[in-house]
């Protein structure tokens, strides 16, 4: 059965034998002040525009650099992928709320933008467990790299994740809009998740928030400790080389990926690793970090300090004709053109 299948299963049991669709919620949003809402609207929509240019340059920069076609950048890309998907879930309805009157979602728009979300969000936990395996065992294990990252092994670790993220987002979904909404309709947040929507379920959650807490736990804390145990081995092996030129060099492949780490587990420990009672206003604050912002910072942060995609990248901006150069019968200084439209170098 297709995630889509499976997603629609849910739908139809959650609704059955009640009038859960009929329900419309109201989201408030990041501001109610109109005077701010202009200024708001277009900071986002930059941020947005910038997020999806940044991951899908890193997607495609990669896919076209044959020195980037390593198990390290593979999973770079799926997980550009996971920050295009759920942020694209987010902020087009945010953007569109802040210029309307009229911010209302239907039950099943708000179930299915969470279980989209919950996906993407939870499918990065693991991409980024991944990734930390995939630095350990190039650091700790460097002459079996080859044979225990190989193709295979990296479509099933992607495959995996996926497949924990869909079956944890699927029983996330059904305990936060598995209740009962009788009272309040009024969602104080940008979007729909489990904190704001909790409060307005009209039959108790206890045991649904006991259940997203174990959850969280498995998905979160799991994931962000294999990430732990993994630097713990790496910064063993890297103190145990000789040369410092070698230190430094290791050190520094995982700089990027351990700002990415902090940038989204910070956050979300902060969100739902907190008692219920203890969420104040400040949850907009990290929700819009993890869920806006950290998809924009991922690619710059990737790029910036590596150098490998900063080779790739000067070198894929400085061949030595670009294609139009040719069309138009001019090719850059120090390269000939020949019949096929080829760049032969002049020595």
């Amino acid at each position: 059965m297709c995630y889509y299948e499976v997603s629609m299963c849910l739908l139809n049991k959650l609704v059955m034998g009640g009038n859960q669709t009929q329900i419309k919620f109201i989201l408030l949003g990041i501001t109610d002040s109109p005077h701010a809402q202009t200024p708001v609207f277009v900071l986002f929509l930059l941020i947005y525009i910038v997020t999806l240019v940044g991951n899908v340059g890193i997607i495609s920069l990669v896919r076209v650099s044959p020195s980037l076609h390593t198990p390290m950048y593979f999973f770079l890309t799926h997980f550009a992928f996971t920050d295009i998907c759920y942020s694209t879930v987010i902020s087009p309805r945010m953007l569109a709320d802040l210029l309307s009157e009229d911010k209302t979602i239907s039950f099943t728009a708000c179930m299915m933008q969470y279980l989209i979300f919950a996906f993407f969000a939870i499918s990065e936990c693991y991409l980024l467990a991944t990734m930390a395996y995939d630095r350990h065992v190039a650091i700790c294990q460097p002459l079996l790299y080859v044979t225990i990252i190989s193709s295979r092994v990296c479509w099933q670790l992607v495959a995996s994740s996926y497949l924990f993220a869909f079956l944890s987002a699927i029983i996330y979904t059904w305990c936060v809009f598995g209740g009962s909404f009788c009272g309040p309709n009024r969602i104080d947040h940008f979007f729909c998740d489990v904190v704001p929507v909790l409060k307005l379920v009209c039959s108790d959650t206890h045991s649904s928030e006991m259940v997203i807490f174990a959850f969280v736990t498995i998905n979160v804390v799991g994931t962000s400790m294999f990430i732990l145990l993994s630097y713990i081995s790496i910064i063993c092996t890297v103190l145990r080389m000789c040369s410092a030129q070698s230190r430094a060099r290791a050190f520094h492949t995982c700089t990027s990926h351990l700002m990415a780490v902090s940038l989204f587990f910070g956050p979300a420990f902060f969100m739902y690793l907190q008692p219920s009672s203890s969420h104040r206003s400040l949850d907009k604050v990290a929700s819009i970090f993890y869920a806006v912002v950290t998809p924009m910072l991922n690619p710059f942060i990737y790029s910036l300090r590596n150098k490998e995609v900063k080779g790739a990248l000067i070198k894929s901006r400085g061949l030595s004709c670009s294609f139009e150069d040719q069309i138009k019968g001019n090719p850059s200084p120090g390269c000939s053109l020949s019949r096929d439209f080829t760049c032969t170098k002049k020595l």
